[in-house]
Formats: structure tokens, C-alpha cells, sequence
């Protein structure tokens, strides 16, 4: 396994994840919800930005692994996957949004998995589509963690728009990506 700066920023965003979920297992009296909101805010906020930095390093340093290639985006999905559990809990977010999104990962993970294991990993590649959905969901989540106002803008109702613009390229997406496989799903598994 290499060991170089962009896979300790890649490590530490999974090093904060706990954190964010952890902050509202916290009593009431040691941080009170407004407190906690913003903690979680700011953790998710600084894991979100290693996600971008990390990439950017091991592209400019030349430091790209396929571990690396690996435990991003793990990382990323762990991270959203346990943001959005939060949010449902703590009723900020609808549950079907939530599967939707989590649903749509798992699914694209098995098929990545799958499509590499065959040999067309290239085939289902990260698309700028990808991306786009990834920034949303990255910019929606710290607006639904944070639940206030800011600037006279209410963040949870800009974050729920966000995230449902998120949804729909979740599932726009993951289509693409289905559709990009499905003549080597027919042709492997004789559908």
C-alpha cells in the first residue's frame, strides 16, 4: 500500500466521518443542537475540500495509486452515506432521497466492481455527470447539516432543493452508466 500526502488526505477524510456523525450522539448540556450543527458543518466542509485536494495533489505530484484510486472513492461514499443517515434521523431529509442517492452508490460500486472484474473497467469510468452530482451533494449536505440561516438565506431549504437537484442526477447518472455497460452485461452474461 503507498503512503504519500494525498492518500493521508484521502485517510483523514475517513478519519472525520465519525465526527460528523459523532457530534450529535453528544449531550445537550456539553453542546447544544445550534453548536452542533455548526461542528458538523465545518468537519463535513473540511473533509469535503481533502476530497477535491487529495485528487488534485496525486494528479500534480504524480502520486496516483490504484489504491488510492480505491479508498476515494470509498471515502466519499462513507462520508455521504453517513452525512445523510444523520440527516433522516434528525428528519431533514426524507429517507427516499436518502436511498436514492445511497442506493444509486452501491449500485454504481457492484457494477464498477463487476465491469472491472470483466476486464471493461474504462467502460464505466467517472463521467463529468458524476462529478456534477458528487459537487452538489458536497454543497447541499454541510447547508442541511449547518439548518440555519446565513446571509438571509435559509440554508435548509436551499440545501433540499440542492440535494433533490442531487437525486436527479443521481438517478440521470446512473442510467448513464448502466446504459454505457449494458452492451457488455448482454454480451457476458448472454441476456
Amino acid at each position: 500500500m503507498p503512503f504519500n500526502i494525498p492518500i493521508l488526505l484521502t485517510w483523514l477524510r475517513v478519519a472525520l466521518i465519525p465526527l460528523v456523525v459523532g457530534v450529535y450522539f453528544l449531550p445537550e448540556h456539553w453542546l447544544p443542537l445550534a453548536d452542533r450543527n455548526l461542528a458538523a458543518t465545518l468537519v463535513f466542509i473540511v473533509a469535503a475540500i481533502t476530497d477535491w485536494f487529495d485528487g488534485y495533489l496525486a494528479r500534480r505530484w504524480n502520486q496516483t495509486s490504484a489504491f488510492g484510486a480505491f479508498l476515494d472513492p470509498v471515502a466519499d461514499k462513507l462520508m455521504v452515506t453517513g452525512a445523510l443517515l444523520v440527516l433522516v434521523q434528525l428528519a431533514r431529509v426524507d429517507a427516499i432521497i436518502a436511498f436514492v442517492i445511497i442506493g444509486r452508490e452501491i449500485t454504481i460500486s457492484a457494477l464498477r466492481e463487476w465491469m472491472a472484474e470483466i476486464g471493461a473497467r474504462k467502460s464505466v469510468a467517472v463521467s463529468s455527470l458524476g462529478k456534477i452530482k458528487t459537487a452538489a451533494q458536497m454543497v447541499a449536505i454541510p447547508m442541511l447539516l449547518f439548518h440555519d440561516e446565513l446571509v438571509g438565506i435559509d440554508m435548509h431549504i436551499a440545501g433540499l432543493i440542492l440535494l433533490w437537484v442531487a437525486g436527479v442526477l443521481t438517478v440521470w447518472s446512473m442510467f448513464y452508466y448502466l446504459r454505457r455497460a449494458w452492451p457488455l452485461i448482454r454480451e457476458k452474461s448472454g441476456v
